[in-house]
């Protein structure tokens, strides 16, 4: 039997550990490989953009594999996999961008510097599903046995988990453009050297939690009894991928937690986060790069803020309501942030007005991000986990790539209005959706009261917290 004060402060410290250091390296990684190609191809955003293109769209294509990979796969086998394809890949990129910028390589002009940058995006895409499987088993999987689905234990995991990617998600970056600063060439080898060593740290944290919890053996025994229903030629070809890639849609979209995935979903399809694509329109209207920097560690705050705030509300009003006013808070600041950029105002108040609006609006998208998790973590099935977030992968980064492609296509600083229109229609359609979801399940949205309720009194008396609707 497993142990029940899971999960225990040794399990979660080594949780923590290897989950650090897997999205450090991954961020690290994902910010510095685009930084270093740009590096050594001076002048042109081509290859930069092929190379993340690519490695967006790998998810895309792969996700029902992936899917496949992490519900009929023994846990511990296939988080040693993803550990050595997101090592080695990174490893060998590393290699090869260091021998670009040393080779005098400044233009794509040459056979074999095309060669390199397709020998990259594989690599790159490679890394890209390796992180996604090691994501997708950790943050969907393993932390919903270790808590053996005790929802506080739930919560509080997530809420941990997601305070390391966002904090890797800044100091990551900052830290290798730093580097880069100083010398590219010593920015691509201490990336190389931290790869190299976490590894080991990294394999050895996991596999400690795995052997500590019971629970997580388990699948290794019931695997046993699966028997493959194709042959390995019939498995491998494209009507088949094409067969699983339908099923696995038709049971994302029959599922009761598809509403509040989809939602999720569609929060990818912004520039309203201060990335590429924003940071780009912010200098162009005359912000220096010391001033987006303090912006975007106070947007991280404002981020971090979340991961404290989300559980307590959920403790307080359960995950289904708590993302309705998460949810609620982002579209209005994401709203008021593109219409700043419509209505006829100075300028300066027009970039404050947006800044303003995508900070605060980073609180409501962490929150609902938390209960949305909470919501489908409790819904999906054991066997269904892998399939269903892989899909929900797929799904991000599509509306990643379709953010993309819209300042593709509006490229110019005075047409930005519009892809910060096209963000806040889709977060006012995730939340829409979102509503019917809660329609659904609770048959309200709001009442008089959220914490009282009227009994026959002219006063109000306090509602038991026992409203949450079982997804069935």
């Amino acid at each position: 039997m497993s142990n029940p004060e899971f999960p225990s402060y040794h399990v979660r410290s080594k949780l923590y550990i290897s989950h650090f250091l897997s999205t450090w390296n991954s961020r690290l990684f994902e910010f510095g490989a685009v930084l270093f190609i740009s590096t050594i191809f001076p002048g042109t955003l081509f290859p930069a953009s092929i190379y993340a293109l690519t490695r967006s769209a790998s998810v895309v294509v792969f996700s029902t594999f992936i899917g496949h990979l992490v519900d009929r796969s023994e846990r511990m086998h296939l988080i040693r996999l993803s550990i050595i394809g997101q090592r080695a890949a990174t490893a060998a990129s590393c290699i090869l961008l260091w021998l670009l910028l040393n080779s005098g390589y400044t233009s794509l002009d040459s056979w074999s510097a095309k060669l390199a940058l397709v020998f990259l995006s594989f690599l790159a895409c490679v890394e890209k599903l390796s992180s996604v499987v090691n994501t997708i088993s950790v943050e969907r999987d393993w932390v919903v046995v270790i808590s053996q689905k005790n929802t506080d234990d739930l919560q509080e995991l997530n809420s941990q988990m997601r305070r390391i990617d966002l904090f890797c998600k800044l100091v990551g970056p900052l830290s290798i453009a730093l580097i880069a600063g100083f010398s590219t060439s010593v920015a691509i080898l201490v990336t190389f050297g931290m790869t190299a060593v976490s590894v080991f740290v990294e394999y050895y944290a996991i596999a400690r939690v795995y052997y500590e919890v019971e629970d997580l053996q388990l699948r290794s025994e019931s695997l046993q009894d699966l028997q493959p229903t194709d042959s390995p030629a019939a498995a491998s070809s494209v009507s088949r991928h094409a067969r699983q890639t339908f099923r696995s849609c038709i049971s994302y979209i029959q599922h009761p937690a598809f509403l509040p995935s989809f939602s999720l979903s569609l929060l990818y399809l912004t520039v309203l986060t201060f990335g590429g694509q924003q940071i780009a329109y912010l200098l162009s209207v005359g912000l220096s790069s010391i001033s987006i920097g303090l912006l975007r560690t106070l947007s991280t705050i404002f981020e971090l803020s979340s991961t404290w705030l989300a559980p307590k509300a959920m403790h307080k009003i359960g995950a289904i309501r708590c993302g309705i006013w998460f949810l609620n808070w982002q579209i209005v600041w994401v709203v008021i942030a593109a219409t700043m950029l419509w209505i006829e105002v100075p300028q300066k108040y027009a970039v404050l007005g947006l800044l303003a609006g995508t900070i605060a609006s980073r609180v409501g998208l962490w929150g609902f991000d938390l209960s949305a998790q909470v919501i489908i973590q409790e819904a999906v099935e054991s066997d269904q986990r892998g399939s269903f977030s892989a899909t929900e992968a797929s799904l991000q980064s599509t509306f990643e790539l379709l953010s993309f492609a819209s300042t593709a296509i509006f490229a110019r600083p005075d047409q930005f209005k519009i892809p910060a229109a096209i963000s806040a229609a889709a977060v006012v359609l995730a939340g829409l959706l979102y509503a019917f979801f809660v329609r659904q399940r609770r048959g309200h949205l709001f009442h008089a009261s959220k914490c009282m309720q009227r009994k026959g009194r002219p006063t109000w008396q306090p509602l038991a917290q026992d409203e949450e609707v079982e997804l069935s």
